[in-house]
């Protein structure tokens, strides 16, 4: 058994509601110079209702960047907009791991290992080094940095960190995105791409996982699941270009979703609640429909999409944060769920010991 004691969040400060990312995608999109005002009305007019029926689809009223929209959407080089995600992703890092330590009630001196994750922020030493350096660390903890998950980021690493504890364990998982770094106007001209302008918001999160209980415990992790869908690898995935990071999906994606859910190894109808990551109001649709968990069991991860958006693999920390807000009865089972590029998905039985 691993405890997961109650996380940290680091929130960013910017709150960016759907209305201004609507009209910026309107102005921007099909945006030729040699457009005539009537035709640049009218794109206009098409995106704009476009847009604003997708923000609907969307499940988000709102999500949280590290920058203020002008400041996220402007077009600067590949170098520059890094610079930006690396400093972001580092302080989000930091300032989640330190509630974290603070949640669970331990010192710093007490973590014995420590799993991150990110795939925003492209830069070498990544964010476990940095962590253990801000928190004072001892510089012989196990140290298992991980990248490229994105979205299953943290159900994978919760998960990981379930498999390799030992008595007197504390490992501190923690991870962190700058998803607003994929914000790039000259992806204006497909459905999902607009999709993820409107989805995607940035956030640190991080846990203390231990053998033993610690201040919070909250969820045990008691089983662990992996699965990569063969053949996937373009259903979600990252591209470079000379103005910074850009992110694509194909339809492939929504059909992966639905590969994966009959092979879960557990019923998701015995499951009082779910910590599930929200890639889409769509995604958790088809984890209620297809993987019999329950809209109740659900609602947390509903929650989180609302406010805050999709913030890759932290999500489902910000899920489990509130639960301990409104938990479940003790003893209560569940799963944890997350879904990411590869395709590829992560699972754990859990159950609410509070």
């Amino acid at each position: 058994m691993a405890y997961v004691n109650r996380p940290g969040i680091a929130e960013a400060p910017h709150i960016i509601r759907n209305e201004p990312i609507v009209e910026d995608i309107a102005v921007w999109a099909k945006w030729d110079p040699a457009d005539g005002p009537h035709v640049r009305a009218k794109k206009y007019r098409v995106a704009k209702a476009a847009a604003a029926r997708i923000a609907d689809r969307t499940g988000v009223s709102y999500r949280r960047f590290t920058e203020p929209l002008a400041d996220v959407a402007r077009s600067v080089s590949m170098r520059e907009r890094n610079d930006i995600a690396v400093a972001a992703v580092r302080d989000l890092a930091v300032t989640a791991a330190r509630r974290a330590l603070r949640a669970a009630g331990i010192a710093p001196a007490d973590v014995t290992g420590i799993i991150s994750f990110n795939a925003t922020g492209d830069r070498t030493p990544g964010p476990d080094a940095v962590v253990v350096s801000a928190l004072g660390l001892d510089p012989d903890i196990v140290r298992i940095p991980m990248t490229q998950l994105a979205c299953a980021g943290g159900a994978h690493a919760l998960g990981l960190a379930a498999r390799v504890i030992r008595p007197g364990d504390r490992f501190l998982v923690v991870g962190a995105e700058k998803l607003s770094t994929s914000y790039q106007r000259s992806d204006n001209r497909t459905v999902e791409h607009t999709a993820y302008k409107l989805l995607f918001g940035d956030a640190g999160a991080a846990a203390v996982v231990s053998h033993e209980r610690l201040a919070d415990p909250g969820m045990v992790i008691e089983e662990t699941w992996q699965h990569l869908v063969p053949d996937s690898l373009s259903a979600y995935a990252t591209r470079h270009e000379p103005d910074g990071l850009h992110f694509d999906s194909t339809r492939e994606a929504l059909d992966a979703v639905s590969a994966v859910l009959p092979r879960l190894p557990w019923p998701g109808e015995e499951a009082e609640f779910a910590v599930l990551h929200p890639g889409s109001r769509k995604i958790l649709e088809l984890v209620e429909e297809q993987g019999g968990v329950s809209r109740e069991a659900a609602r947390h991860a509903h929650e989180a999409l609302a406010n805050g958006g999709n913030t890759g693999g932290p999500t489902v920390l910000r899920v489990l944060d509130r639960l301990h807000d409104d938990p479940p009865a003790p003893g209560a089972r569940g799963l944890l769920l997350g879904f990411g590029p590869g395709f590829c998905a992560a699972a754990s039985r859990t159950r609410w010991v509070g």
